[in-house]
């Protein structure tokens, strides 16, 4: 029996060796799978024994709700439904402001004659009417206000210094008796006619004293220049008359 070189068997032990390696390996390989299969099934099997749940939906909306600003555009809108979009801009309300008003040096006084709150009133009555109306108004204010003269007699003696004082006639332009009238109307009085009227608030006398102005021409109440006179010795005062019952008017001219 021949004998094999050495050479030869060791080639062949080793070629044997690592057959027997790639089998080992191989079995190895097909175990581990195997293994695998059965968890992947027993997993299965347990998962599939309570019902499924369904899956939670996310939404990306934010629920907050963010305070409004306390004025919108009236142009632009929100990218929500037909929300107004916010304005950061706050309008404030528009307030009606009234000019002081400024009255004349001549005015400018403290006067225990007259309410401050009709000056304006006073100082409006010598810039209308005629330059006879106009003069008379004046004359009366210098004499109450800033000369506080005082005249013998009673009403009828003051306005009639007035009027010579500030160099105009007079024209009766409505004629009336106290107790029967005809009343004249609010429209047809004008600042610096004297008037002869019913004081309502005296007793219900005949009285007489200049227009200035209407205090509230609807309720027929205007400011008066009136002079009580006799034996008082008071300046004459700018008072609130009703004057509904005007039985007798007389305009200054020139």
């Amino acid at each position: 029996m021949s004998r094999l070189p050495m050479s030869s068997v060791a080639a062949s032990c080793s070629l044997l060796l690592f057959t027997c390696s790639i089998q080992a390996h191989a079995d190895s390989m097909s175990a581990l799978i195997a293994q695998k299969s059965v968890q992947s099934d027993s997993s299965a099997r347990y998962t599939s024994s309570y019902p499924a749940v369904p899956s939670v939906k996310v939404s990306t909306h934010s629920t907050i709700q963010r305070a409004r600003s306390p004025s919108y555009s009236n142009d632009s809108m929100s990218s929500y439904g037909n929300q107004p979009a916010l304005s950061t801009t706050y309008r404030y309300p528009e307030m009606q402001r009234q000019s002081p008003t400024v009255l004349p040096a001549f005015l400018s006084g403290s006067y225990d004659n007259v309410d401050s709150e009709y000056l304006p009133l006073l100082s409006s009555a010598e810039t209308q009417g005629s330059m006879a109306a106009r003069e008379v108004v004046s004359t009366a204010r210098k004499m109450a206000l800033n000369e506080r003269t005082i005249i013998k007699g009673g009403c009828w003696d003051y306005l009639n210094a007035v009027f010579n004082r500030a160099g105009v006639s007079r024209n009766t332009i409505h004629k009336g008796t106290y107790a029967q009238g005809p009343y004249a109307s609010s429209s047809e009085i004008e600042a610096g006619d004297w008037l002869y009227y019913i004081n309502h608030g005296y007793n219900g006398i005949e009285h007489s004293g200049l227009f200035v102005g209407w205090v509230d021409e609807r309720a027929k109440q205007a400011l008066i220049l009136s002079y009580a006179g006799e034996n008082r010795r008071e300046p004459a005062r700018y008072r609130v008359y009703d004057l509904s019952n005007v039985y007798q008017i007389m305009r200054p001219s020139v």
